[in-house]
């Protein structure tokens, strides 16, 4: 993993910067029930995701684990950022009626233990808003991916969108609703794309050995246009709801 406190100064501008953000707040906004009044965004990074989450009523707080991070987020959402592990939160029981983890689950081992933490968190009717299948997202079908086709792998990926059902349904949560954004700005190049190669970046999906590295790193060379982006990714966004009991 990053370490995201070294990351925090040149994160926004290598991750998309406003467009990417603004895509991702207004579709976390979607899946937010119409009468919600407490938000917190896990993993909130530099907050610029955080304080787009605007809307009449809604109250939105930000924790990350990392200082770097939530110095910056804090300047963007001042009084409404903590810093904490998704996994600890500093909350009571069933004190908020929304979470949001937006590109936070693919990077962590321990899924579960995040969706955990969220559940417990989440008054009756409020939900759990969650990226998955964030690494599958990036393969648009470009000359790229055709390179690497028979080289991916997403059976390991923390974030599979089956695998975040399976550990909602654990702790109570039901599948609410889906939509999807686009990653602004994040559209691979065949010189980038090796580079990361070469660099171990994409260890989630791809074990090589240094030899296919090598043939992978030739044949991206060999690709026109090194420097121009191709399709951005397509995200999906999901919701999980815990249930209102009654009787």
């Amino acid at each position: 993993m990053l370490d995201y406190d070294a990351e925090a100064d040149r994160y926004d501008e290598t991750r998309g910067g406003v467009p990417r953000a603004g895509a991702a707040a207004e579709a976390v906004l979607r899946l937010v029930p119409p009468g919600a009044r407490t938000l917190l965004d896990l993993a909130c990074g530099t907050g610029l995701v955080t304080e787009r989450l605007t809307r009449p009523g809604l109250r939105v707080y930000g924790a990350d684990a990392a200082p770097g991070m939530a110095r910056k987020a804090v300047r963007r959402v001042p009084g409404g950022i903590v810093l904490a592990d998704a996994r600890r939160l500093p909350l009571p029981d069933a004190s908020v009626d929304a979470v949001s983890a937006v590109w936070l689950l693919h990077l962590v081992p321990f899924t579960e233990a995040v969706v955990a933490e969220a559940a417990r968190v989440l008054r009756p009717g409020g939900v759990l808003i969650a990226t998955v299948d964030k690494d599958a997202a990036h393969d648009v079908g470009s000359d790229i991916d055709a390179i690497l086709a028979g080289h991916r792998s997403y059976r390991a990926s923390s974030d599979r969108a089956d695998l975040v059902a399976a550990h909602a349904a654990v702790h109570g949560l039901e599948a609410a609703g889906v939509t999807r954004f686009t990653g602004h700005g994040q559209g691979n190049t065949p010189r980038g794309t090796a580079e990361k190669l070469r660099r171990g970046y994409f260890a989630s999906w791809f074990d090589g050995s240094p030899a296919t590295t090598a043939a992978l790193v030739a044949a991206l060379a060999a690709l026109p246009d090194q420097d121009r982006p191709r399709d951005d990714p397509d995200y999906r966004l999901v919701s999980y709801r815990r249930p209102v009991r009654r009787g």
